[in-house]
């Protein structure tokens, strides 16, 4: 059976709630953790800067991407282009066109619904930034997708549309192989280790399909809870100017529900920001994964075919095997890039949610804590007895 995913914290780290600090310093160490290896690699890429860009015939927004290395493959050490978002879209394309057997990293997804989020607003450029970043760096971080070609293209060339025209014809055999796989091949039953990976991922994806609705609800109904504090907290104000014997503890109360709005309205941006984009990007993560495993099952069920085919015509021997040993070579590529690519998926999902729900937390914590404090500094105002004159 599939490994169950530890999202726990290593044992013995104490975690002191008494100040939201101490929980901030615990996910930076968290994070200097996970980043120890960064000494040993030879890519790094970074999404910044963007810039939007008016047309007469469209309007677009672009990003810098800067790229530093010491790979022999790339002709300087530096380098830095500027890419629109279907430039990304046409990268992550051909890297499942050539690299079929890999899972290829997810991108936002293009469309936003019209009227719910405005695509040129500084928060959803913002928001998408960091994904198309996190993008590239998962295609950087891995051994083989980081020495693809059109990744290094991608990264280095100052006019990329020119390579688009050109179509680079570089599908690898494998590619081809499976992209022109017919769907007539009907696998029997896969194999119980990949049978599990399916399973898992169904499962996966549809429980934080309900965390992400259940979520977004949660951020709603804050949201409509902050228009009432709005409205709320002013009228205490407003009533201090009629009680001139109670307008300091009335302008008190007023204030103090001023900083829980500021501190709720903390809380519900950084569940948009930055829990939801976590989840989203998971969500179309296990499909990735999905597609990756029914191309796997293609694969093993035109050998399966050719296997038959083989039992059938004995006499043609001496030609067929060849024919059936480069499926079954194919077969087993797949098998061994699924299984590893899966392995640094589960990696990175583990540090990825353990360091989400810590941020969460945190950001919990620091909410309660503000809210707190506001309340407790109007109780020695309250307390004062007015001056009976």
């Amino acid at each position: 059976s599939f490994p169950k995913q530890d999202l726990s914290l290593p044992n013995g780290t104490p975690v002191d709630t008494s100040s939201p600090a101490s929980s901030s310093s615990l996910l930076n160490r968290l994070q200097l953790d996970d980043d120890l290896d960064g000494e040993t690699r030879d890519l790094f890429v970074t999404v910044d800067d963007p810039k939007k860009h008016v047309c007469t015939m469209e309007t677009y927004i672009t990003y810098r991407v800067t790229t530093k290395t010491t790979r022999a493959e790339f002709d300087l050490p530096e380098y830095s282009v500027r890419r629109r978002y279907q430039d990304f879209d046409w990268l992550r394309n051909k890297l499942e066109e050539s690299q079929p057997t890999h899972l290829i990293p997810p991108l936002p997804e293009k469309f936003v619904v019209k009227g719910v989020v405005d695509r040129f607003s500084e928060e959803f450029v913002e928001t998408r930034r960091k994904a198309l970043d996190k993008f590239l760096k998962r295609i950087t971080d891995h051994p083989v997708l980081s020495f693809n070609e059109h990744f290094n293209v991608f990264l280095t060339a100052k006019d990329l549309n020119a390579y688009k025209k050109q179509g680079m014809a570089l599908l690898s055999k494998m590619g081809e192989s499976v992209k022109y796989v017919t769907g007539g091949y009907k696998l029997r039953s896969r194999p119980l280790e990949f049978a599990a990976i399916g399973e898992y991922l169904d499962t996966f994806s549809l429980k934080l399909g309900t965390i992400d609705r259940i979520a977004q609800r949660i951020i709603k109904e804050q949201l409509e809870y902050l228009v009432e504090l709005r409205e709320y907290g002013p009228v205490y104000s407003t009533w201090g100017g009629l009680e001139v014997e109670l307008s300091e503890p009335l302008e008190g109360v007023s204030a103090c529900i001023g900083n829980c709005c500021t501190a709720l309205e903390e809380l519900s941006e950084d569940m948009t920001e930055d829990f939801l984009p976590v989840l989203r990007e998971y969500i179309l993560y296990s499909e990735s994964m999905k597609n990756v495993l029914k191309k796997r099952d293609q694969v093993q069920a035109e050998y399966e075919a050719k296997l038959e085919a083989v039992a059938l015509k004995k006499e043609d021997r001496p030609k067929v095997p060849t024919d059936v040993e480069k499926c079954q070579d194919r077969v087993e590529c797949f098998n061994a890039d699924l299984k590893a690519d899966m392995e640094r998926w589960q990696n990175n999902k583990r540090q990825d949610f353990r360091q989400l729900l810590m941020g969460m937390a945190d950001k919990n914590i620091q909410y309660y804590e503000k809210c707190l404090t506001a309340w407790e500094s109007i109780i020695p105002l309250l307390q004062d007895k007015p001056e009976t004159k």
